[in-house]
């Protein structure tokens, strides 16, 4: 009987963080400003600045929110006037980095100078109230969930402790979805705890659970500031769920749920500062589900740099660039720059076939305290051939006043907030492509990775994702010489050398392939891929007690898998035990009743002992 070959080649080591404001294909209004704006009448908060507040100020100045104080009222309002006047007029507050543009952002909280202007002439003439009659309704904030009752609430199965002092923390939190079958999620919302210490947090979707293996007990979770997520299949990163104070719950659009399977993980990466005591963080998410299963499959692409940063202390104007050209028609959705301290100017651009140059985002003032994710107010067209590009200057001088070492010091790329990054997250659609020719956002990630390749022969992840798409498009050769460069880089590697051992196998080379899964099993006795693998070359070579022994071994780790059920009993049949053989294809079954090598397997024997 034949085994049930299974290529586990694939680790793409994307980032996935997500979700700022605003709903995608609609713009949030500004309020207008009333006559008086433009003549000589007297401003009055109920009129004139009421409108700006609630609109602007309020979401996050209100009970339970990030802001330190309320601005509810005309009294939260005037106690605070000459402040308000100060930092909007220095235009610190509200938060908005980029710069105006011909491409708007939703939801944009940028403030006009006519509203700017009003507020220092409320400020200057007094701080009158005015006429009640003129005060718009005060916005409604609720401490629960702000799209209603979730379909499923998860919380944090430990709490963290946070230090009262030190430095920034970065705390992974891992959330065990506990669903039996497939669902779509249009909406989350996340809750990371009490959102005075916390500054922001991102969500990474976990397939293979295998961020669990770096907690110290389960559900305490683990440290760091960005990690890798494997995956077994091409899925790539598609989403942005993001959170930081003031952020409202996106609903993704019809067409744009995310899949969330059984098995999965949630990721929630959090950044929290010390408050002089120690504080109990303790983060929760609402899922929102829809029936409708996706028909648009977006993908995220990162642009970065990392390699070039090694900046001199004291140096001004360090700059940084990287560019890609698109290999597929996209709608760009949504724009998330990243840096650390030491940046001062980010700028995204896009030049498309015809020469014309489109800015995408541009902040001048970067300020990592008020990161975003940007999300257009209408899809942005990128043709075939267009180039999109960072430039990214850092300020590692005293000059600084975000420079985190006084006196400056040397700085390179690194996970630590005192390091630096260069990253720029790109959220596109691929459009107006031919089914027949596969899936385009695999071209996308072939061209990434060549792409990065070319900018450093010795980035690791880059190498194994082109090994995976070339492998994806039957290219064996081409991809075991990828996967080989990668291992040179990384020779213990476990999921490099599964990946190599899987290739081998699929080029008819199990002997060689072998090797590799033992070496994979050296590094991580319980990666359940390598064991998986490792029976098939050993069956093939018709070993099959030790392809029996593997199978097991894969089952203690996945006991759900019904192709390794069903795989344990071809090799358990093939050594004639054909009462454990029927047992594990009956459970196979169980697990899939449409299994075909266990359904066809299981009739063969029953014919073959005439029961």
């Amino acid at each position: 009987m034949n085994s049930w070959p299974r290529s586990l080649a694939w680790s793409l080591a994307l980032i996935a963080t997500t979700g700022a404001m605003g709903t995608l294909f609609a713009k949030s209004p500004v309020p207008s400003t009333s006559k008086s704006a433009t003549d000589s009448s007297p401003v009055t908060f109920n009129r004139e600045i009421a409108p700006i507040i609630f609109h602007s100020c309020s979401s996050c100045h209100h009970p339970g929110e990030a802001g330190p104080f309320p601005l509810l009222t005309y009294s939260d309002v005037k106690k605070h006037a000459r402040q308000i006047s100060d930092v909007t007029q220095a235009r610190t507050m509200p938060p908005w980095l980029p710069e105006p543009q011909e491409l708007k952002f939703a939801d944009e909280l940028r403030l006009t100078n006519q509203q700017i202007d009003l507020i220092e002439r409320w400020v200057a003439q007094g701080e009158v109230e005015g006429n009640p009659a003129d005060l718009p309704p005060q916005p409604k904030f609720t401490q629960d969930w702000r799209l209603g009752t979730p379909d499923l609430i998860l919380t944090a199965q430990k709490p963290l402790i946070l230090p009262p002092e030190g430095t920034d923390t970065y705390w992974n939190f891992i959330f065990r979805l506990p669903i039996e079958q497939t669902r779509w999620m249009k909406a989350i919302e996340i809750h990371p705890g009490d959102k005075r210490y916390v500054h922001h947090a991102n969500i990474l979707v976990d397939r293979g659970a295998s961020s669990r293996q770096r907690e110290a007990e389960p559900g305490a979770g683990f440290g760091g500031m960005e990690i890798r997520i494997e995956s077994q299949v091409f899925d790539p990163d598609s989403h942005l769920l993001f959170w930081k104070p003031g952020t409202v719950p996106y609903l993704e659009p019809d067409g744009m749920a995310l899949r969330l399977d059984k098995g999965t993980d949630l990721i929630l990466n959090t950044h929290m500062q010390p408050s002089g005591k120690p504080e109990v963080i303790q983060p929760s998410l609402g899922l929102y589900f829809t029936p409708q299963p996706a028909t648009k499959f977006p993908m995220l692409l990162q642009l970065e740099n990392d390699v070039k940063l090694d900046i001199p202390a004291g140096q001004k104007d360090f700059l940084v660039s990287d560019q890609f050209t698109l290999p597929v028609d996209v709608y760009l959705l949504a724009i998330y720059p990243h840096a650390h301290y030491l940046g001062k100017d980010i700028q995204a651009s896009a030049t498309l076939p015809d020469g014309s140059k489109k800015t995408l985002i541009h902040i001048p003032l970067w300020n990592l305290n008020w990161q975003a994710v940007y999300r257009y107010a209408e899809p942005v067209f990128l043709p075939k051939g267009t180039t999109v590009a960072l430039r990214y200057v850092y300020d590692n001088s005293a000059d600084n006043p975000l420079n985190p070492n006084h006196p400056p010091v040397r700085v390179k790329a690194g996970n630590r907030s005192s390091d630096e990054m260069c990253h720029l997250w790109l959220q596109v659609l691929p459009i107006h492509y031919d089914t027949a020719q596969g899936d385009p956002r695999m071209l996308l990630q072939e061209a990434l990775a060549r792409h990065n390749i070319e900018k450093d022969p010795a980035d690791f992840e880059a190498h194994y994702n082109l090994a995976a798409m070339l492998q994806a498009a039957n290219k064996l050769d081409d991809a075991m010489r990828e996967y080989e460069l990668a291992l040179r880089l990384r020779p213990n590697d476990a999921a490099a050398n599964n990946a190599m051992g899987a290739a081998l196998l699929a080029s008819g080379q199990p002997g060689k392939a072998v090797a590799y899964l033992s070496q994979a099993l050296k590094t991580h006795a319980d990666y359940f891929p390598a064991h998986y693998n490792l029976g098939n070359a050993l069956a093939a070579q018709e070993d099959f007690a030790g392809a029996t022994e593997q199978f097991r071994l894969a089952l203690q780790f996945e006991p759900d898998d019904a192709d390794a059920e069903a795989n344990l009993g071809s090799a358990l049949a093939e050594m004639g035990r054909f009462s454990e053989a029927k047992s594990h294809f009956e459970h196979a079954l169980q697990l899939n009743p449409n299994h075909t090598l266990a359904k066809e397997n299981l009739e063969e024997l029953e014919r073959a002992t005439n029961k």
